[in-house]
């Protein structure tokens, strides 16, 4: 009865830890879409807190970060996001926007390539590619990938490649 009542214990506290995360990470994301970015980075620095493993916690806040212009805590966060779940197509674009936001074009061309080998429809990831290829003078494959994000559905990559691929 005894081992019951430890397990039960152990069970509920364990429950209520990852509640808590995720009344934290709620929270967070409701103030971000307000645009209320100081505060949810508090919250979604509390639920990485409870749980050091909350992979879109890590994420959200770089998105957040980013808004404010900390690139260097986005990097930290999309990074840890990678380190987390290599297959987070949108922890790639996330930290790609960063590297873009650092005239890392070559970065930001790798990150958008792992971002499409994982998801091959993500045409904010073709066209940030394209702005990189740009930036490097590589007008060939820029319009390529201008053309493949219009073709996705992308109104930014319109303009893009009216005003990079004349």
């Amino acid at each position: 009865m005894k081992n019951l009542l430890l397990v039960s214990f152990i069970m509920i506290s364990f429950s209520s830890w990852s509640q808590t995360a995720a009344i934290y990470f709620n929270k967070a994301f409701n103030k971000a879409a307000a645009g209320n970015y100081k505060s949810a980075i508090a919250d979604y620095t509390k639920a990485i807190g409870k749980d050091s493993k909350f992979v879109e916690a890590y994420q959200n806040r770089g998105v957040a970060k980013y808004k404010l212009n900390d690139l260097k805590g986005a990097m930290s966060d999309f990074n840890k996001t990678i380190e987390l779940d290599k297959m987070n197509a949108d922890a790639f674009t996330g930290r790609a926007n960063v590297n873009f936001k650092l005239s890392n074009f070559k970065e930001a061309i790798n990150d958008c390539t792992s971002s499409l080998g994982l998801n091959p429809r993500d045409y904010v990831a073709y066209n940030l590619r394209g702005l990189a290829y740009s930036n490097i003078g590589d007008k060939a494959n820029s319009c390529k990938d201008f053309t493949k994000a219009i073709e996705l559905g992308s109104q930014s990559a319109l303009k893009n490649r009216a005003s990079f691929c004349k």
